[in-house]
């Protein structure tokens, strides 16, 4: 069947796509994608060889690409295919979706039923979120983020990231600025294994500090008082509803009474694209936290908070790759 026959709505289509979902993510996961962006083909078998993985099952995962011309196979041979580069470039928003929010989806038809809807009713995998994050961020904030941090006057020595992760901005930051040190708070005790492992590894374990905590029901401590540029990325929805998200910026404000700067990045709900417009990771992302019973803001929504924050909104930089990104500069 060519593939523009598969690419009419049909059951089988859709059916080999939820798979190839799947192998996409492996295929990140076990350096196959990495591999064939650098040399566009390689041999199945060989790199099962090489990578301690099963021959069968790895050819298993290169048919489920090759289902949907990710690739093209014969026998072993595997080469990047039309639509490689695509998904190459996207491979985070798969992962997001199909390792680290797996279980939300599997449990659906349970989390759609209202009297299931309390508690902690859903689990996803924060270690999955983080790892797909780190790569999310540099394509939708990073180029906006560094333009945002050059922006602020006098230079700084202390910086703290709210939802961290593994880390990866906090060290960003202190490798682009040798003489900084930099906070990091998540509320996933996995994502602070992997960020103070990594912070060791690279040299950076005098210079971080790493603490579990919820940032929307945040405590003082004394590091704070020393924190000059306060970031946050892709949690500020989880602020919301509005009265919660403008206690919690101003809650903020009175913890970090010495930063000077606080970069506000999130995705915002898409407004008026048709069902069957939506870009790569719109739906999921959008899905998924109505499963999870979380607020999504509009980027018009934001712009009606500030006010009463207790921040002072210095520049909006409409980013919108994926998810109507945006990075708000407050001071």
């Amino acid at each position: 069947m060519a593939f523009d026959e598969l690419t009419r709505p049909g059951a089988a289509f859709i059916y080999n796509s939820a798979v190839a979902a799947w192998a996409i993510c492996a295929a990140w996961e076990v350096g196959a994608l990495d591999e064939l962006n650098e040399n566009k083909k390689l041999d199945a078998h060989e790199f099962a060889d090489r990578n301690g993985l099963d021959r069968l099952s790895t050819v298993g995962m290169f048919r489920a690409l090759a289902s949907v011309e990710i690739v093209r196979r014969h026998d072993t041979t595997v080469i990047a295919a039309e639509l490689f580069d695509d998904v190459y470039h996207n491979k985070s928003f798969f992962h997001w979706l199909s390792r680290g929010s797996a279980e939300l989806f599997r449990q659906m038809p349970a989390v759609l039923a209202e009297e299931n809807r309390v508690g902690e009713y859903y689990q996803r995998d924060p270690a999955a979120i983080a790892y797909a994050c780190r790569e999310i961020s540099k394509i939708c904030y990073d180029p906006t983020f560094w333009a945002a941090i050059d922006r602020i006057e006098g230079g700084f020595e202390v910086v703290a990231d709210l939802g961290c992760g593994s880390g990866g901005r906090v060290m960003q930051v202190l490798d682009r600025f040798p003489g900084t040190r930099g906070i990091g708070v998540d509320i996933a005790e996995p994502s602070l294994v992997v960020a103070r492992a990594e912070a060791a590894e690279n040299g950076l374990a005098e210079r971080t500090g790493f603490f579990q905590a919820d940032v929307l029901n945040l405590q003082p401590r004394p590091e704070f008082a020393d924190v000059e540029v306060l970031t946050c990325f892709m949690m500020g929805h989880d602020f919301w509803p509005r009265e919660n998200c403008i206690a919690t910026l101003r809650r903020l404000r009175e913890l970090f009474p010495n930063a000077k700067r606080f970069l506000l990045g999130d995705a915002t709900r898409s407004v008026g694209v048709p069902d069957t417009e939506l870009r790569v990771f719109t739906l999921g992302f959008e899905v998924g936290h109505d499963l999870m019973g979380t607020f999504m803001p509009t980027l018009a929504d934001w712009l009606g908070v500030f006010d009463e924050s207790g921040w002072e909104l210095l520049r909006t930089n409409e980013i919108d790759v994926a998810v109507g990104e945006v990075i708000f500069e407050l001071g």
